[in-house]
């Protein structure tokens, strides 16, 4: 600082600190040091205004910091030594600190200068001051050789360094098969092992050659529909059997598959068909199609399919022109507009994802659980990571998969040795079947930060073979980086999201693309094959996100903007920091909160909105604030117009009304003083106290899990913003309290009291009428059976048809849901049973083939399901009976 007259004989240390903004646009180095001098210049007209002065007029919150980096030129030529007779100053040991995370200081010592770097994080200052000299090395030399030069070019990173992280690091290619469509590699895998299982449903199971001829079926179908090369084909189908033959027919004629989510709002789906152009939709007999989609359907029919491939009518294969480079299917992702954007993947993609890809080795041996959502990418890796290694699709129902100990059971029954988690349920499943999860042989997890206690947990089990915390962009095809977890990852502050894998590239970037040195903060580019095609009909957006890869030698070569901010570590691998934008993750899902803003404004009341992630891991939650006018339903109506267009994961769990937005100095939203959620802000019915025991645990269960102080009987889990990870929670809390309960029946009774009701049921227990056929019985009434409602002619029937009447009747009752479908197929088949398995076996002699019927009549008489007939024709309504006996009827042929 200058001082004023007299001030050179006072003491004090006249130094002040200044904020001071140096934009590197697209000026030319002698601009932009022209305009730095300048400003210099002008800002020594306000030296003497303080910092807080300075913050004041910022707008930036007290209690931020203003800036984060200091540069000082510090004049620090030495004094003339004096000595003790000419002072009375003693000199003693200093020690110098920073109040900013990172300080760098010039010093000029009169005939040398220094640098002196200081920062909170342990970086290496050796490297820092190197990278000061070579950009200052590099600024003189533009000046003095070409100062028209753009600033922007001038080389921070030394050469050694950029090779390292540009070409080095990105040493990733591989051999894989890119120039094969998905079909084909499948196709290669039927003709290697056609009798291999492909696939597996609870009791249902296929071949490849079974699997691959039900594809050709469905995709004759297609082609008698219309469906061509290019083409774009809805799947509106659960995981199941059919849905992955599905997609393999589309892919067989050329077209691209496109899922939606038949949990999905009516509205979003309906906007999924329109935006695609798809020319036409596969469901099944059992899935409902809103009315509002015209796209034409296709009902895929397992009895059709089945009758078709047992007469081996499907064998060969379509011939279709499909080029690698062409789009396999289109995922819709969140979008800030307020709709959803589709990505187009390509086959070569996939292929790089799947096959030799460096993190998931896979053999013949290998059983993959499908159990994500097909609407999701993570279906790329159940579905295509198995089937194109020649291993085993075994497909796990929902109840199954969000019921922890079920899913260990399964687990086990189908002897599972890859899983991949979303983030989010892992963090869960960890600590409550750690030990049934360490025996696979892979397991990962992506879609959030991963916790690193959560991979600990793991590893005290023993760990599976390859423990991995995965992170990738749907835009880049599922996976991009993976870190593998040991026992030295332990010891690290932030779980890394590690290196490309095979066939990838990584770039951390700043805001002009070029490479950031090792540790600093940039974006991530990621180039490769993987790369998806764009975006669906928005031209202007795949322009801005999908852009040519300058340090590729491959022409073509693209890069994906991701917008998550992240920086290397030391030895390569990558540590998500946050993103630059809006989007957030809730449970795994990609959000944008943009969509959710533009759904809310939508609303008649609401004039202003804006919506919050709060929280971290699996209790980050939606929070929207809204300036609308008051109205005690307000909550309620927000919710249920957003339940009407966008899937549960988007719907905030809280809604808080303003009569205005607290702003800050320069106008904008004063996030730090809007109001926390409290009760008023969740959609809670009247309220009436929790009654009886269930109730009251079942409410204090909610309360914990919801972090709310006043669960009614009336309310709504899922309107009190609960969702599929809580649920998973809750199955656990209570099965502590000694209750069962299953996803199913939470979605089905999700209002306390009447979920309290269903506990109480299974508490009590169901027990079964009991079986008034006896040994003696000599005559049966329709009083007799009360598990099915029949008449007296019916029962007559019944009795006439059965083998030994009366006497050989142990018992009568009615179908389930699941047995009246298998007999609706029964009686449609017109050559056959769709449901009769045929197995040859051979026997080494008569001897023992007969101790074989011998032992398989003692589990006939041994079992009642075996001994169960169904008698339908002329009946009111079917019925089965159980038999008293039933002797296996055997038909010799010489």
């Amino acid at each position: 600082m200058q001082g004023g007259s007299g001030s050179d004989r006072a003491m004090g240390l006249y130094i002040n600190t200044l904020p001071f903004r140096v934009g590197i646009e697209s000026n030319t180095v002698i601009e932009t040091i022209r305009k730095v001098q300048n400003d210099l210049a002008s800002l020594l007209d306000h030296e003497h205004a303080s910092l807080a002065l300075a913050q004041r007029c910022s707008g930036v919150p007290s209690g931020m910091s203003l800036f984060s980096a200091l540069l000082n030129y510090r004049h620090n030529a030495a004094l003339e030594e004096t000595t003790q007779e000419d002072t009375s100053i003693e000199a003693i040991e200093a020690h110098e600190h920073t109040n900013y995370p990172f300080t760098l200081s010039v010093e000029d010592f009169g005939s040398s200068l220094g640098l002196t770097m200081q920062s909170i994080q342990p970086y290496d200052s050796s490297t820092i001051c190197g990278y000061m000299q070579h950009a200052l090395q590099n600024l003189a030399n533009a000046l003095e050789r070409a100062p028209e030069t753009s600033i922007q070019s001038v080389e921070v990173l030394p050469t050694e360094e950029r090779d390292l992280i540009i070409h080095d690091w990105n040493k990733t290619d591989t051999a894989y098969p890119s120039d094969r469509c998905i079909h084909q590699i499948f196709e290669d895998q039927v003709k290697s092992s056609p009798e291999a299982i492909a696939i597996v449903h609870n009791d249902r199971t296929l071949t490849y050659r079974e699997l691959n001829c039900r594809a050709n079926w469905i995709a004759r179908r297609l082609v008698d529909a219309g469906i061509q090369h290019g083409d774009y084909v809805l799947i509106l189908l659960n995981r199941s059997i059919d849905l992955v033959a599905a997609q393999l027919a589309i892919l067989k004629v050329g077209a691209a598959y496109v899922p939606i989510d038949t949990k999905a709002p009516v509205d979003r789906q309906v906007y999924v068909a329109s935006d695609s152009g798809a020319k036409l939709l596969i469901t099944d007999e059992d899935t409902d199609v809103p009315v509002q989609i015209q796209t034409p359907l296709l009902r895929v029919s397992a009895t059709e399919v089945n009758t078709d491939v047992e007469n081996d009518l499907f064998d060969d294969h379509l011939n279709s022109s499909v080029s690698s480079l062409d789009t396999a299917y289109v995922m819709y992702t969140s979008g800030s507009t307020g709709r959803p954007k589709g990505v187009m993947v390509s086959h070569r993609g996939i292929a790089r994802f799947v096959v030799n890809n460096g993190f998931s080795p896979m053999t013949s041996e290998d059983r993959v659980a499908f159990v994500s959502n097909p609407s999701f990418d993570h279906n790329t890796f159940d579905v295509w990571t198995p089937l194109l290694n020649g291993a085993r699709i075994v497909i796990i129902d929902n109840d199954i998969y969000l019921d922890p100990h079920r899913l260990e059971a399964a687990l086990e029954l189908y002897q599972i040795t890859a899983l991949l988690f979303t983030t989010a349920l892992f963090h869960q499943y960890a600590f409550i079947i750690g030990p049934a999860l360490s025996k696979l042989k892979y397991l990962a997890c992506a879609g959030e930060q991963g916790l690193i206690e959560a991979f600990t947990e793991m590893l005290r089990h023993g760990g599976p073979v390859r423990l991995v915390n995965a992170y990738g962009p749907t835009e880049v095809t599922v996976h991009s980086t993976t870190y593998e977890f040991t026992s030295a990852s332990s010891q690290l502050d932030r779980l890394p999201i590690g290196r490309p894998i095979s066939n990838t590239k990584t770039y951390v970037l700043d805001k002009h693309c070029n490479p950031v040195p090792i540790g600093v903060v940039g974006e991530l580019y990621i180039g490769g094959p993987g790369v998806a095609n764009g975006y669906l009909n928005r031209p202007d957006l795949t322009a801005e996100r999908f852009l040519p890869d300058p340090f590729s030698n491959v022409p073509g070569a693209r890069m994906y903007k991701s917008g998550d901010m992240v920086r290397y570590l030391p030895d390569g691998n990558i540590v998500f920091m946050g993103r630059n934008d809006d989007q957030v993750k809730i449970r795994g899902f990609r959000v944008e909160l943009g969509e959710i803003e533009v759904r809310l404004a939508e609303h008649p009341q609401v004039r202003e909105v804006l919506v919050l992630a709060i929280g971290e891991g699996s209790d980050k939650r939606l929070v929207a604030y809204v300036v609308a006018t008051p109205d005690e339903d307000l909550t309620s109506s927000l919710r249920e117009h957003l339940v009407a267009s966008l899937p549960e994961y988007m719907v905030p769990s809280a809604f808080v009304r303003m009569d205005a937005f607290p702003l800050t100095n320069n106008g904008k939203i004063n996030r730090r003083a809007l109001p926390a959620p409290d009760a008023s802000s969740l959609a809670e019915r009247d309220y009436q106290d929790p009654q009886g025991k269930v109730e009251i645990e079942l409410a204090n269960v909610w309360s914990e899990l919801l972090k709310i102080d006043r669960v009614g009987r009336h309310d709504n889990f899922f309107m009190l913003g609960g969702h599929s990870l809580l649920a998973v929670r809750m199955i656990e809390q209570l099965r502590r309290l000694g209750y069962t309960l299953s996803v199913s029946t939470l979605f089905d009774s999700p209002v306390l009291r009447t979920l309290a009701a269903s506990l109480c049921e299974q508490q009590s227990g169901h027990e079964a009428p009991p079986n008034l056929i006896t040994t003696t019985t000599s005559t049966l009434t329709p009083d007799m059976l009360p598990l099915i409602d029949l008449t007296q002619d019916d029962i007559n029937l019944v009795v006439r048809r059965v083998h030994g009447g009366i006497a050989n009747i142990q018992d009568i009752y009615a179908l389930s849901p699941l047995q009246d479908g298998i007999l609706f197929h029964h009686i449609m088949a017109n050559n056959g049973d769709p449901y009769l398995d045929l197995v040859f076996l051979a026997f080494r002699d008569r001897e023992l083939l007969d101790c074989y019927l011998d032992a398989y009549q003692k589990v006939v008489d041994r079992h009642d399901i075996l001994r169960t007939a169904i008698v339908w024709e002329n009946m009111s309504t079917p019925a089965q009976v159980v038999l008293r006996q039933a002797t296996l009827s055997i038909t010799e042929h010489s």
